[in-house]
Parts: C-alpha cells; sequence; structure tokens
C-alpha cells in the first residue's frame, strides 16, 4: 500500500483564463498531502460531500472546511500557511476551518515554481481576488437563505451574517449554488480595507506545523509503493557529456539482494553517463555499488580547475565586446570616464558554493496505468515536466510529479534532474525503482553557484559628484543551461541571465550606468550551474556594497551618508506601482533606520567594527529593500574574524505571515553569514573538491551571532523574504572587518589567512 494519498485525475477541460465557475458539485476529494495538522473537531463530513468551489484555487464542504491548493513547494519556510491566509483573510473565512493541499503536477496550475522569493509576490493578488470572489458569492447565496437582501449581509467567520440571523458557509454550500465571473469582474471585485485585515499580518498556528514537529510530514525519501526496488547512482567523472563503456558487475553478485546494474541512455541529454546499482534495500545497493566497476570516457571539463574557470572569467571581462547590457536608463560611460576627476576600479571574486540541504535529492519512479508517476520534492514541476517527456519518449500529460515535503531545497531541487534516472531505470526494469543519493554522491551532482568574478568602476567629477559606474559580472548561467526561455535581451540584443546579473542594476542613482552581464561557456561546460539561495544577488551584492564602501572611503566620505546621498529616488530609480511604490526613497530608509539601530557612529573597542551594506533583494520588478549592520571582532594574530551582532531592516511591503517573514530573514541572515566566512569549495580535476561536512563547513551554531531584525510597516503590495537578506550580510561583514582592522578583503569566503595578510 503507497503511504500517499493522491490527487484527482486532472479535469478534461482546464478552466478558461477569461472566467471561472462558482458551482457546487459532489463526489469525494483526496489530497496529495493535507496538513496533518487537520484537527477539525469532527465537521469534516467525510469523502461524500457536496463541495463548492469558487475558483481551481480552493473549495469549501458542506461542514465548511475549506482547503487551499497549494502550488508552491513546503521546504520549511511554511508557504501554504502564507499563501492560505491571503486568501481566508478576503473570504472572511475562520482559520480553525482552513487545511491545505499541496498538489500534484498538471498543466490547469499554470507555471508550477518555488524559487526567487516569488510565491507570496505572485501569489497576492490572485489570491485575495479569488477569495473576495467567494466571499461576494456566499454573501448572495446567504441573503436569499435568509430572505434577506445582499446589501444588508456582511461575512465573518465562516458565516454571512444579517442583523440578528446568521448562516455558515457550510450550510450554504449543502444548498447548492453557482455563479460564474468574468475576468473583467474577478478584476474588478473590491478588496477588503487594509484596516478590516483579520488573518494578514495576524499571528496564527501554521497549518503544518503539528506534521513538521510530530514525525508525521512525509518526504520525498519517505515514499514507498509495493514492489519497489532501490537504486544507488553510481556518478560518471563529468557532470556533462560521460558515455559508459564497460560495466563489471561480477564482485556485486556474491552481495545479497543484488539485482543488476543499470546504464542509463538519456536521450533528454540531462544525466549523460549514469550507471544505476539495484538491489531489494538500499543497503544492499549501497554495498553493491561499492564492488561495481564502470569504464566512462569522460566528457569535457575532467581537467578543469578553479582557477581556471576565474581565468576564463577574468579573460571574457577583459574582453568588453561581449555580453549583454542591461537597460539601466543610460549606459553609454565614455563621457563620464573621459572627464572624472577620480576614478575607482575594482575587482571582487566569489568561490562555487554548494547546496548542501539535508535531505540528499532522491525520486521514486513507476509506471501506473499508462502514466509515468514521479515522487519526489521539487521546486520546479514545469521545467522537469518536458526533461522528462524526452528522456522518456512519453508525452507530458502521461506523466506526473507527485508533491512532497522538501528536505530542504534552496534552489537545489529547482533542477530536478535527479527524477530522471530513477524514471528511466523503472520504464527500463518494469518495476518501482526508488533512487537515493548518498551525501557525497548528491554533491557531486549538485547545481552549484557558479565562482564569479566582477570589475567595478566608477567616475567622480571635480566637484565630487559621481557621474558614471560600471559593473561588469562574469559567471556560469544557470538559466542558460536549464530555462533559456527565462532569458530575455540586453538594450545591444543579447540575451542574458537575469538571475546571474541581478543586483547589479541597483537603484543608486550614479549618472551613466553600464551592467555587462557574461556568460562563463568554461563554467558551464565543466558543471550545471544553479540557482542557490539568493542567486546572482549573492555575489553581484558582494561585489557592488564593498565597492560602494571602498569609494566611500576613497573620497573621504561616511559609507552610509554616501550611500544615502545616492539614493535619491530620481528617473530611473523613481519606483512605480504596484512593485517598487517610492523607489529607492524606501532603500534609504531602511538604510537610516538599520544604521541607527546598530549604533552607526559610536565608539567601539579595538579591532572591533561596525560595517553596514543595502540592497534590494532579488530583481528590480520585485524590490525588498534591506539593510544590513555587522558588528565584528577580529583577531590580529589568528584572522580570525567573529561576528557578534546583525542587524537588519527590511521593507518587503505587506507582511502576511509575520513569524514566517522572521524566519525567512533569519535562515537568509544567517545562510549570507556562512557564505561570508565558512561556506566555498573548488574544482579540481571537473570535479568539486570537498563531498562532505567534515571539509565543507557551514555555519556552526556556536558561529551564530545576536540577530536584530525589523520591518518597516508598510501596506504596500508583498514582496519577497526568502533570499534578500542573503544578500547583505556578506558585504557588511566585508565592510566591518575594514573599519575593525584596515584589512579589504575582495573574495568571498573570507578566510583568516586572507585577513591576516591584508592586516
Amino acid at each position: 500500500m503507497s503511504r500517499i494519498k493522491h490527487s484527482p485525475a486532472p479535469a478534461e477541460s482546464p478552466p478558461s483564463r477569461r472566467g471561472f465557475l462558482v458551482a457546487s458539485v459532489g463526489g469525494g476529494i483526496a489530497f496529495s498531502f493535507l496538513s496533518a495538522c487537520d484537527d477539525t473537531g469532527g465537521k469534516s463530513a467525510g469523502p461524500e460531500v457536496a463541495s463548492y468551489e469558487p475558483t481551481i484555487w480552493y473549495s469549501i464542504d458542506n461542514a465548511g472546511m475549506i482547503t487551499v491548493n497549494i502550488i508552491r513547494a513546503e521546504m520549511g519556510q511554511h508557504v501554504g500557511t502564507s499563501l492560505a491566509r491571503i486568501l481566508a483573510d478576503e473570504l472572511e473565512a475562520s482559520w480553525d476551518d482552513v487545511r491545505i493541499n499541496h498538489v500534484d503536477s498538471d498543466p490547469k496550475w499554470g507555471l508550477m515554481v518555488t524559487g526567487g522569493s516569488w510565491s507570496v509576490w505572485q501569489t497576492f493578488t490572485l489570491y485575495s481576488q479569488a477569495g473576495a470572489a467567494g466571499r461576494q458569492a456566499l454573501i448572495e447565496a446567504g441573503a436569499t437563505e435568509l430572505g434577506v437582501a445582499p446589501s444588508t449581509c456582511s461575512a465573518r467567520d465562516g458565516k454571512v451574517v444579517s442583523g440578528g440571523k446568521s448562516i455558515s458557509y457550510g450550510d450554504i454550500v449543502s444548498k447548492g449554488m453557482q455563479k460564474t465571473f468574468t475576468a473583467e469582474e474577478l478584476g474588478a471585485i473590491a478588496l477588503k480595507p487594509v484596516s478590516e485585515r483579520r488573518l494578514i499580518g495576524k499571528p496564527v498556528v501554521a497549518l503544518d506545523m503539528l506534521e513538521k514537529t510530530n514525525g508525521s510530514a512525509v518526504y520525498g525519501i519517505d515514499a514507498k509503493v509495493d514492489g519497489m526496488v532501490y537504486a544507488r547512482p553510481l556518478i560518471p567523472p563529468t557532470r556533462n557529456g560521460a558515455t559508459v563503456n564497460s560495466v563489471d558487475d561480477s564482485g556485486a553478485k556474491d552481495v545479497k539482494g543484488y539485482l543488476e546494474s543499470v546504464v542509463i541512455e538519456d536521450p533528454s541529454g540531462t544525466t549523460s553517463g549514469w550507471v544505476l546499482v539495484v538491489a531489494d534495500k538500499y543497503p544492499a545497493a549501497l554495498a553493491a555499488s561499492d564492488l561495481v566497476r564502470v569504464e566512462w570516457t569522460a566528457g569535457p571539463g575532467s581537467d578543469v580547475s578553479e582557477q581556471d574557470l576565474q581565468n576564463n572569467a577574468q579573460a571574457l571581462l577583459d574582453d568588453d565586446s561581449i555580453g549583454a547590457i542591461l537597460d539601466t536608463g543610460n549606459s553609454d560611460t565614455s563621457a563620464a570616464f573621459a572627464g572624472a576627476a577620480t576614478t575607482v576600479d575594482e575587482t571582487y571574486t566569489t568561490a562555487t558554493a554548494l547546496h548542501f540541504q539535508m535531505e540528499p535529492v532522491n525520486a521514486l519512479a513507476f509506471e501506473k496505468d499508462g502514466v509515468m508517476e514521479i515522487h519526489t520534492g521539487n521546486q520546479w514541476q514545469s521545467l522537469v515536466l518536458p526533461w522528462l517527456a524526452a528522456a522518456l519518449d512519453m508525452p507530458e500529460d502521461k506523466i506526473v510529479m507527485r508533491s512532497y515535503h522538501l528536505g530542504g531545497g534552496f534552489g537545489r531541487r529547482l533542477n530536478g534532474d535527479y527524477a530522471i534516472p530513477a524514471a528511466l531505470a523503472a520504464k527500463a526494469l518494469g518495476k518501482p525503482v526508488k533512487m537515493i543519493l548518498t551525501r557525497e554522491d548528491d554533491t557531486r551532482m549538485d547545481s552549484v553557484r557558479s565562482p564569479s568574478v566582477q570589475r567595478l568602476r566608477l567616475a567622480v567629477d571635480t566637484d565630487g559628484n559621481v557621474t558614471g559606474m560600471e559593473q561588469h559580472t562574469a559567471a556560469g548561467w544557470p538559466t542558460k543551461v536549464m530555462a533559456p526561455f527565462f532569458m530575455p535581451n540586453g538594450t545591444n540584443g543579447v540575451a542574458y541571465d537575469p538571475f546571474a546579473i541581478s543586483g547589479a542594476n541597483h537603484w543608486y542613482t550614479v549618472g551613466a550606468h553600464r551592467v555587462r552581464a557574461v556568460s562563463n561557456e568554461l563554467a558551464n561546460s565543466t558543471f550545471r550551474p544553479g540557482w542557490l539561495r539568493s542567486v546572482g544577488p549573492g555575489f553581484t551584492n558582494w561585489a557592488l556594497e564593498s565597492f560602494m564602501d571602498e569609494v566611500a572611503h576613497a573620497l573621504g566620505r561616511d559609507p552610509v551618508d554616501f550611500r544615502l546621498s545616492l539614493l535619491t529616488g530620481e528617473g530611473h530609480n523613481a519606483g512605480s506601482a504596484p512593485n517598487s511604490v517610492g523607489g529607492a526613497l524606501r532603500q534609504a530608509e531602511v538604510v537610516r533606520r538599520c544604521a541607527e539601530k546598530a549604533g552607526w557612529g559610536e565608539t567601539l573597542p579595538l579591532d572591533t567594527g561596525l560595517g553596514l551594506a543595502t540592497s534590494f533583494g532579488q530583481e528590480r520588478d520585485m524590490p525588498t529593500w534591506v539593510a544590513c549592520a555587522a558588528k565584528v571582532m577580529v583577531n590580529r594574530t589568528t584572522g580570525e574574524v567573529t561576528v557578534e551582532k546583525l542587524t537588519l531592516v527590511a521593507d518587503a511591503g505587506t507582511i502576511v505571515d509575520p513569524d514566517g517573514a522572521k524566519a525567512q530573514m533569519e535562515g537568509a541572515a544567517l545562510w549570507g553569514l556562512s557564505l561570508a566566512l565558512h561556506e566555498g569549495t573548488k574544482f579540481e580535476n571537473g570535479q568539486v573538491k570537498d563531498r562532505n561536512l567534515d571539509a565543507y563547513t557551514p555555519l556552526r551554531l556556536e558561529d551564530v551571532p545576536e540577530l536584530d531584525i525589523s520591518f518597516v510597516d508598510s501596506t504596500e503590495l508583498p514582496v519577497g523574504l526568502g533570499e534578500p537578506a542573503t544578500t547583505v550580510v556578506g558585504p557588511a561583514i566585508g565592510n566591518a572587518i575594514y573599519n575593525a582592522v584596515g584589512a579589504r578583503l575582495r573574495h568571498i569566503p573570507i578566510k583568516p589567512d586572507a585577513v591576516k595578510a591584508q592586516i
């Protein structure tokens, strides 16, 4: 028996984008994984109940239970709680009557992706309108049942109320109802005033809290079906283009439970050269895999080192004719630099960084009734399904990805490459195959954050005014490798990866502003570059905010005052509705608040420094204004850096889930600290050097500093919080080190030897 409940089969006719039906329908509903925190007090009427579906995004049964469909992946961030409360608030539902359903892949859901801090931002208006439409329909139907005019009715806590009369949503649904809204009507539905919000921004219990704390939450690694076998992959010497010459499994045949070794022939080109060692139990697969001998012909990159990647990036930057130029309003900096009285020109680098999520990637695959089922935790089903279709030579509508909790994603599970070998093995063997990577396997096949090289230049005229600035960035491009359809064109007609350059197109007013994005093709061919928490801004903002500090010091300016002088909100940086109302002036405000809270300008102990950095989070189209002040102490003898406190202030518009928002800021900040001082590996002979937590050493609990996190009260559109804090901590630490002991570091991770060498 499967431990997993599944969603119903896809509807024969997906709902029109131009309207939706409010209808009463009968029949049972089964869910992918309903919240285990489903304490309904006996109100649920069971599977054979009428169900009212105002939109595809939720349903209400005749006991009044509201099930909100969630297409975003749950990886510890309580995304279902955040999204459900948006809808439930406009619906005027009782939070006790709300539960969540993480749905399986289906074209009717549209783009299924969880990344870029997009979930709340992309869903807010959609779910608000859906909830408001349901409220309106329920009031109209409830008024009829109460025998009163709809104008006398209001909705509250799952009931329609008129004077002393009331009727519950469940009782209304049990009577049956139907109403159609056009797209125009849906867009015109009036949302509640901010003052009447009862769930958004208020403390509630997360809907999935119980299952996460009592052990009942089901992760991909927990998936089971009858008759399945287990597989551990043998990883080829290169990420791309390796071919299998021979497999000798004679030694493995002595292992009890060993079945066979399957060579993966992947027509999609996603997982070339994999060999799956299959056994009846996973321990047997592990034991047998150590005894199987495979000879490969390596693909490109088998001799590439970290220094090769950096050297290639630098050489590419030196050729100004290549790369894409971003639209910054005015990118012609030639006059500014020709007439400059002062110029500052520096280069910054970052090392290869790994994801190292807690749950190694895995997938269970089997074919049932002509449909290939993939049971796994994944962040981007819409990206992976076409790969699976190409690999299996099956139409996409015959493949379904079942949803599970993720034991950490951080961008690794945006690349669902690990689903393909399991599916191909299941197809070849005609039985369910559960493939689990070891920690070392996972690391070797990780979609790492590419190393980067960046050159920044700034021009100042004789009056001390900044007249021009450039930022040139070279790195591996994950979007080019895996999702080229997501790449826009620059002003020079060259396509670029926005997730490898966002952050460089900042909100400072600097006169002419040239931003150039260059793809490091050596990186792209050596490994599969990935999206790692904060993506491009994790390295673009490291360079930018370190550089802004260097410029301030070079000009004899206070770094905070210098930044504020450039955050004027003029022209290209004025901002616009609905996402960036206020523009750079909102970024200036978080800088002011952060500096004040951290005690900027106060006297500090010897070898202790305070550094500040700021950013707008992920993208100009969805800016999350954030600033960080880092207080550090530096040991001059050893070069060891101790981060004593991080002060962060963010303006993310409306805060939907206060507890979740704070948790996201905490996690992102600590990830930024980890990347700044602790994390980083390098390539040797085409493979990452560090493959487990004995050598790769993320932030440990003993190194966690005091955190002071606050938000600007706002009623603007909510924007993302999963990643922005990651982008500011690193440069804030680097700037603090300089203020403490005068050591300027231009590479992360910052290691004690490098600090000591600069003192």
